[in-house]
């Protein structure tokens, strides 16, 4: 059941700074000595972000109070009025979207339940910025009424925006219940109706929209290759235009970023160099341009396009995420803004059509988490929209700083380094947090509740971007290929001997802790270095590829056979040509020569590292270590969805760290 409420003053505090008052900076504060209470890193996110319509005029946003579901909220910029135009009595309002300027599209998500305890998909609604016209689109249930089943998505980019029709995914799966692909759909958010569009007659799994919201490409990931078709706009016929190998295939990659209104496509690729770049795509020869628009130095550009009838600039991510402008006008915008707040990161999101007086900015520093403003062009005057952790106190934060360092065979290894609130950095007792994937970005400079919680509690935390790490070049990438357990583990261990070499870490009080790949490195880490690590926390870990590989009779991970029959070979080791390193890389192998105090958590439904990882691993290190601390959260998957659930893992960490490295190993 779906309520649609006029807005209640106070229903939603976060909303007040926009509707009553101008925000304005906090006074600078002193940091209390007592520790902030650890519920305010691991709630929810009070806040679930806001968008502008297509005009301008209108903001809405995703907001929630004590004792209430989130909701869906619009606020009319000319009236100053706002109202709450969407609520389930059941369940939270998911991600949303503006169809038009009078009709928003939104799904649900149940903040309440763990990610196996969800009741139903996500759904699909409609309804208009006034709460009136609701219309339920796809169903959440098997068996609902609705026009459209429940395998309908909303997709993550706007269309037109200029008629009551979006496009949707379908998604497809084999009579395993595995995922072989999605189609795109059209939909009316008014009547339901669905129509097929044109595809290109193989299974895809995604699809791009031009600047115009028609679709315009789509991306084929097969077995071994990617291939990307693109819709001729004049013929309305699908052809590929680019391939490459899905695993190995970086140096020929090109991915693309999106349309611009006249068509031109903007792509990501190396080109020929050690870093990705931003380029456009030329459909008559097949290649991208020459010249690079935008060069990250020492880093692979990873990005966006900000645009409205034109293309504005970019928004990327080197150290930090940023605005990169071509506009000279988004120039001067964004150094009146910066001038306005002072001392935050100002990421400026537009309108869809240029005219508005009213830009959106999403501000964060290392100190500061998300919040969201107003900026009004012509005043100058800036407006608290809503804050995502508003109980944070910016004061008593750390402070974080990019850092580079040489690993022992000379490649350099960036990261990132998070010191305690007061000024302190020698002799801490230091966490060395170790990102998953492994094929993935970590953590990039800004606000993180993990480090963030872990520095207030007085300990330094070392993030290393380990070769194998995307987004610092080709050749970080490739340095990382079959080097579980060997070269990335070193860089891990070189840079906790580079925080000792510096007198930031004391070497007695050091623990190494990640989750999935972090997880595995964790554990190897006790393994390789037992002189360096006092103790470890592991969760959601990787306890033994060849697991991976195999599983169990009752139950194998949900990596895809491509992946599994020539993914993993390629990157992580083949099972019987590496059968010697694989072994000798393997956690649960090496289980007796781990001494060290050791946490383990995973989720009973995780489908990513199925819980008889944790279950083996753990049977395996207990008999010879006693100091081994075990649990499981039900309904959880690959990470914690529930605040409860976090809250707990993270006071176990606190109580962990504190006997071992903390305030109490001390004394």
């Amino acid at each position: 059941m779906i309520l649609r409420n006029a807005w209640r003053p106070g229903a939603g505090a976060c909303m007040l700074g926009i509707v009553l008052s101008a925000w304005t900076l906090p006074a600078p504060a002193q940091a209390p000595a007592a520790r902030p209470p650890i519920e305010h890193f691991f709630e929810n996110d009070a806040f679930g972000g806001a968008k502008l319509s297509p005009s301008g005029r209108y903001l809405a946003m995703r907001s929630g109070s004590p004792g209430r579901h989130d909701f869906l909220a619009v606020i009319d910029l000319e009236t100053r009025t706002a109202k709450s135009v969407a609520e389930f009595n059941d369940t939270d309002i998911g991600d949303f979207q503006w169809v038009n300027d009078e009709r928003l599209v939104f799904d649900a998500h149940d903040a309440m339940f763990a990610n196996a305890d969800q009741e139903g998909a996500p759904g699909l609604f409609a309804v208009n910025r006034d709460g009136s016209n609701y219309v339920m689109l796809a169903r959440r249930h098997l068996n609902g009424l609705a026009p459209q089943p429940w395998n309908t998505f909303m997709l993550d980019q706007p269309g037109a925006q200029n008629s009551e029709w979006i496009y949707v995914l379908r998604t497809l799966y084999d009579r395993y219940d595995k995922y072989i692909g999605a189609r795109l759909l059209r939909l009316n958010t008014l009547t339901g109706e669905a129509q097929g569009v044109s595809e290109p007659g193989v299974k895809v799994s995604s699809f791009m929209l031009d600047a115009k919201g028609e679709p315009r490409l789509a991306l084929h990931y097969g077995e071994t290759s990617t291939i990307i078709y693109y819709r001729d706009p004049g013929t309305g016929k699908w052809r590929d235009i680019a391939s490459y190998d899905s695993y190995l295939g970086e140096k020929e990659a090109i991915k693309p970023v999106g349309f611009g209104p006249d068509g031109t496509l903007y792509v990501i690729a190396n080109a020929g160099e050690d870093t990705a770049t931003l380029r456009t795509f030329d459909f008559g020869t097949g290649k991208v341009s020459k010249e690079a628009l935008v060069v990250t130095q020492g880093y692979d550009f990873v990005g966006s396009l900000v645009r409205n009838d034109k293309v504005l600039g970019v928004r990327l991510t080197t150290d930090a995420e940023s605005n990169v402008w071509f506009d000279p006008a988004m120039k001067e915008m964004q150094a009146a803004v910066d001038k306005a707040v002072p001392s935050t990161v100002n990421l400026i999101d537009v309108p869809a059509r240029p005219g508005s007086p009213w830009v959106l900015v999403e501000s964060y520093s290392d100190r500061q988490p998300l919040r969201y403003l107003l900026y009004h062009t012509g005043t100058g005057k800036v407006e608290l929209v809503g804050s995502s952790y508003p109980k944070i106190q910016p004061a008593r934060m750390g402070r974080q700083e990019p850092i580079r360092y040489k690993a022992r065979d000379g490649l350099e290894i960036p990261g990132l380094l998070t010191l305690p609130a007061g000024g302190v950095r020698k002799n801490l007792p230091m966490v060395v947090l170790v990102h998953g994937g492994p094929w993935v970005r970590g953590a990039s400079w800004g606000w993180n509740p993990e480090s963030q919680f872990l520095a207030s509690r007085g300990y330094a935390v070392l993030e290393v971007e380990y070769r194998g790490s995307t987004g610092f070049g080709l050749r970080h990438w490739e340095a990382g290929l079959k080097q579980w357990g060997l070269a990335m583990q070193n860089d891990i261990a070189d840079g906790t001997r580079w925080a000792i070499a510096q007198g930031i870490a004391d070497p007695r009080r050091i623990c190494i802790a990640g989750a999935s790949y972090g997880g595995y490195a964790t554990l190897m880490g006790l393994v390789n270095d037992p002189d360096l690590y006092r103790c470890g926390v592991e969760w959601a870990g990787v306890t033994d590829i060849e697991l991976m590989y195999k599983g169990t009779w009752y139950s194998k991970s949900n990596a895809s056979p491509g992946y599994l029959r020539y993914g993993m070979p390629a990157l992580i080791g083949d099972l019987v040509k590496d059968a010697a390193q694989l072994k000798a890389t393997s956690p649960i192998e090496q289980a007796g020569r781990i001494t060290q105090p050791l946490l383990l958590a995973y989720g009973e439904e995780d489908q990513r590292v199925p819980l008889y990882h944790g279950r083996k691993f753990y049977s395996a290190v207990k008999s010879t270590n006693k100091q081994v601390e075990w649990i499981t959260y039900t309904g959880e998957g690959h990470g914690w969805s529930l605040p409860r659930n976090r809250i707990d893992f993270w006071q176990r960490v606190e109580r962990f760290l504190d006997r071992h490295i903390g305030q109490a190993a001390a004394k």
